[in-house]
């Protein structure tokens, strides 16, 4: 019954309701963008084992934000988040060059070109608009998103959607809310 009235209060109130699935390679920083986002500022965690849920408030859309562990035992469970999303954030540690491309030495772990190359794949996520946060960018050693987006090949592997690479830190802050300017644009166009 709550439910209820939350989308009838939605709908009067012109608010949409959007779930979003946040992903990434672990420590890339998925719980730190969540609650910067949340709650407007950096709070200190730890690896994510499961999921958190957040709710976002931000311009006229009200994000369930679903942000999943990406420890390599964990990612084959991402599967199981794909159904009824309206978008995917894929974050990246943009200060972690080894991990941005592989391979990566002495490990079975893949690299997140390869898990987004598989996102990208998924019948589930097709026509899902991404928005991948370069997460980090205020680290001296942190890769350019130009550099970024040519390494990844985003313009080859995401040949066909709606897609935007955003650098970002979620320690200051900057850069995060235009990547949620970009999200909330093409909700609302996907909309109309």
């Amino acid at each position: 019954m709550g439910n209820f009235f939350t989308r009838v209060w939605a709908t009067l109130s012109g608010k949409k309701n959007c779930k979003i699935l946040i992903l990434g390679l672990d420590n890339a920083g998925k719980t730190a963008l969540t609650l910067r986002m949340h709650l407007g500022e950096v709070v200190s965690t730890m690896p994510t084992i499961g999921f958190n849920v957040e709710t976002v408030e931000y311009k006229n859309i009200s994000f369930t934000m679903w942000d999943v562990g990406g420890q390599d035992i964990i990612r084959p469970l991402w599967r199981y988040y794909y159904q009824g999303i309206d978008g995917l954030i894929f974050v990246i540690d943009s200060a972690d060059e080894r991990r941005i491309t592989g391979p990566i030495p002495d490990s079975e772990s893949k690299a997140a070109s390869e898990e987004l190359k598989h996102l990208v794949d998924q019948d589930d996520l097709r026509g899902v608009p991404i928005l991948i946060f370069a997460n980090k960018q205020d680290m001296a050693q942190a890769v350019p998103v130009a550099e970024m987006e040519k390494k990844l090949q985003l313009a080859k592997m995401l040949r066909g959607r709606e897609w935007f690479m955003q650098g970002c830190s979620a320690r200051t802050g900057q850069g995060v809310y235009e990547g949620m300017d970009w999200f909330t644009r093409v909700i609302n166009n996907s909309a109309k």
